[in-house]
Parts: C-alpha cells; structure tokens; sequence
C-alpha cells in the first residue's frame, strides 16, 4: 500500500521523540476482505520489513491455516508500526556494560501517534472482517476496558475508533466486524491459553463459511 508522504513523513520524524526503531509497512493483499491488525512489529520483522515474520510470524500462518486462509488472502498491519524497545543494561564476559534493546509493549502515546496511519489502511481497505490479535489492538480499536480473555472468539459489530481533529479518539462512519483472538506470541508465555486460540480460528473458519467472505 502508497502512503501519502505528508501522512507518514510526520510520524517517522517524530518517532525520535520515543524509543521506536524502524518502519514496517502492511503487508498482503491490498483489496481482501479480512485486515488483520497486530501490536507493533518486533525485531526481526524491522529487519525484514515484513509483518510477522518472527517466531510470531510461524504461529500466526498455523492458525490461519486453520481458518483455511493463507497470507496472501488476507491484509496485515499493526497498530504502531516502528518497533517499541526497552533498555536494559547488562554486564558481559569481559565485565562489560552492555545495552539490551528487547521489545516491549507500546505506550498510549505511541499508539497515538501512529493512529492516523491504521486509520487510513482501514478506510483505504474497506475490510468486510478485522481480526484484532490481542489487548493491544482490541482496546485501540473499541475500547480500552476490553479484554481479550472475555472477548476472544465473538464478532463484535460496531464503530471503531478513529483519531479525531483534537488527538481524541472518535467513533467512525462506518460500522465494522470485528473478531478478537489471542496475539500469536502469547503462547509462548503462556502455553494454557493455545486450545482456546485453535477454538477461535475454527471458530472462525465456520463463520468466514457462513458469511461467504
């Protein structure tokens, strides 16, 4: 997908204001008729300039094989789209002092910031489902007291939130169709929660059947 220069340049400008490395454009097929909408891009996929291309990356083409979708069905982004880090000092084998740079969650200010650019992707595409994988993008997009524990598996239908003229959000024109589920890394920090992500893409297999998307 083209962004606008004077969209996106702003942005990657302000991006020095925090701790955010790189850019990561969506990714997929730029007219589908499901969004899949991610955190932030991590390490490896600043580098391949890919959207989940890590070990995220793997699970997440699991389960849409599970919903008998491949990538190039589908449109990926995320709702910040440079990588957030943190810093840790660390003492190496020589005894020296090193700084570590792993990922982290990214702050209300980030995801304000790049707000306009999930903005756009959604009004340019015009998708009929979007797929909110994990906390993160579920509470960017409905609202910010929504869990995924209680929400994952169900349609929502409703307006979204979209950055208004004041840097508040707002609700949108339209209506859309949204599906939360777990973000595929999750797994790796908690292993009890995977029968309940493979329930929710078979889930929703059943319902992309029924909706004929």
């Amino acid at each position: 997908m083209t962004y606008p220069r004077e969209l996106i340049d702003p942005i990657i400008l302000k991006n020095k204001e925090f701790d955010l490395e790189g850019f990561v454009f969506g990714n997929g097929d730029f007219s589908p008729d499901i969004m899949l909408i991610g955190e932030a891009p991590g390490e490896v996929e600043i580098k391949t300039g890919i959207p989940f291309t890590g070990r995220s990356g793997k699970e997440l083409d699991k389960t849409l094989a599970i919903a008998g979708l491949t990538r190039d069905q589908v449109y990926i982004t995320s709702i910040v789209r440079s990588r957030p880090f943190g810093r840790k000092t660390m003492i190496d084998k020589t005894g020296q002092k090193i700084e570590k740079r792993p990922n982290r969650m990214p702050k209300q200010q980030e995801i304000l910031l790049h707000a306009p650019l999930l903005d756009y992707e959604i009004a340019q595409v015009k998708p009929k489902l979007i797929i909110a994988l994990g906390g993160c993008s579920l509470k960017r997009l409905i609202d910010n007291k929504m869990t995924i524990s209680e929400s994952h598996g169900n349609i929502w239908h409703g307006k979204i939130k979209q950055l208004g003229t004041d840097s508040n959000y707002v609700p949108s024109q339209h209506t859309y169709d949204i599906f939360p589920t777990f973000h595929p890394a999750a797994i790796f920090y908690n292993r009890k929660i995977e029968s309940q992500l493979i329930a929710d893409w078979e889930k929703l297999k059943k319902i992309l059947a029924v909706k004929a998307i």
